[in-house]
């Protein structure tokens, strides 16, 4: 039993903005794994809802003193965790969109219209920005996302840890988001 483990949600939330170490840990024990079964019931990708659920608390530790809780932990936590998880997948829309459209781009080459012009420009966009990507983020990326690796084999294929192919990942998919979000404004 730990100091804090006796304490309500509420006390944990108030005590939160001190940014004491322990009070964030016992809020972490006390919430990770039902967060994390939520959002592998909604996403069905065990990596995915680990990332979503590490990142909310990592947000929520970054911004401790700013955290403002309307409502209980509990509805504050479930919350947070329901939109990132319609991020993710409103980002995995926007990607099978994406590769659906570049598919019947490549398929029916023969009549080029205005939107496969646009498409074809898109595409040559998107990856010269994955191209930019810094190197060891690329090759992350790219053995992620087009060579459909899990982070694990990732990480034993290039000898680097799990968390830093996650970080890699991570990273890339909020900048290529950035990017496609401004693109499909553009286009």
């Amino acid at each position: 039993m730990g100091l804090y483990s006796n304490l309500t949600d509420q006390e944990l939330s108030g005590l939160l903005k001190s940014g004491n170490p322990t009070v964030f840990a016992e809020i972490y024990n006390r919430y990770k794994a039902v967060l994390y079964l939520h959002a592998y019931r909604m996403i069905q990708n065990r990596e995915e809802a680990k990332d979503v659920v590490q990142e909310l608390f990592a947000a929520i530790w970054a911004n401790h003193e700013k955290l403002i809780i309307k409502t209980t932990l509990s509805a504050y936590l479930y919350g947070a965790i329901r939109n990132r998880i319609l991020d993710v997948i409103a980002h995995q829309k926007i990607v099978l969109k994406y590769t659906d459209t570049l598919q019947s781009f490549l398929e029916a080459g023969e009549s080029v219209t205005d939107d496969q012009i646009r498409e074809k420009e898109l595409t040559a966009i998107i990856e010269t920005e994955i191209s930019l990507m810094p190197p060891k983020m690329r090759e992350v990326f790219e053995l992620s996302r087009q060579q459909d690796l899990s982070h694990k084999q990732i990480a034993a294929q290039l000898n680097i840890s799990d968390k830093t192919v996650k970080k890699q990942v991570s990273k890339a998919i909020k900048l290529l988001r950035l990017k496609i979000n401004l693109l499909l404004t553009f286009f």
